[in-house]
């Protein structure tokens, strides 16, 4: 199968289509960028999709997708329709990001990531693989989130009230970390690997543990970093 390009689209200088792409309704594609095999950019909401037998349909239904100049979409990544992609992002294989999701320039999203829509991720964001993004979520910039982070946004499921978590700038994650619906990690603030976040956490603190305690503040942490790598060299 060749890649089908809806007549509907619109794509920049330069961009190289590995083939085996999916590209529906009036997706704009910035200049520079490289979609992967397989890769599915304005698919249609489900309420349009199951109405839907043909790549045609499909293509009539959906309300395209935006991707910024100079983006690495890798393979078997579906992009949803009303999704808007900066310039300059990168995702790795098997990503999905739902519809009315806005990624900001130079983030990075790791392989195997859900982000399940109706959220907003800053700029220079990196998101390493497996983790999960839940709708209504809000991260700002240069965060960082470890491999298999997990977000919520049900404190009690399944429950009729849905409230999102906001990471500020500058935030780190670590790896398999949660944090439970409806707290604010800080900005700077550091979540120890492995931490269960039940409480918002302050600007600049250090927090670990099940349920997550403050045991320092960025500056320690910021040290502690900076002694490590020197070890190397």
């Amino acid at each position: 199968m060749k890649a089908y390009i809806s007549g509907k689209a619109r794509l920049g200088r330069n961009i190289v289509i590995e083939g085996d792409a999916v590209i529906l309704g009036p997706t704009n594609i910035g200049e520079g960028s490289r979609i992967g095999l397989y890769v599915i950019i304005g698919y249609p909401v489900k309420a349009k999709a199951t109405a839907t037998r043909s790549l045609e349909q499909l293509d009539e239904a959906s309300s395209g997708a935006s991707i910024g100049p100079g983006s690495i979409i890798r393979s078997h990544t579906v992009i949803y329709e009303d999704t808007f992609l900066g310039g300059n992002v990168e995702t790795g294989h098997h990503v999905l990001i739902r519809e009315k999701t806005i990624v900001g320039d130079g983030t990075k999203i790791g392989s195997g990531t859900i982000i399940d829509g109706d959220t907003r991720i800053g700029r220079n964001v990196s998101i390493q693989s497996s983790v999960y993004i839940p709708p209504r979520s809000i991260i700002g910039d240069r965060v960082f989130l470890g491999p298999r982070a997990v977000v919520t946004n049900d404190k009690y499921p399944a429950s009729r009230r849905l409230l999102g978590v906001t990471i500020e700038d500058d935030a780190v994650i670590g790896a398999n970390a949660v944090l439970i619906s409806g707290v604010r990690i800080g900005r700077r603030a550091v979540v120890a690997a492995g931490a269960v976040v039940t409480k918002d956490v302050p600007d600049n603190a250090v927090v670990a543990g099940v349920p997550a305690k403050i045991i320092g503040d960025r500056g320690v942490y910021d040290e502690k970093k900076r002694s490590y790598e020197e070890e190397a060299l």
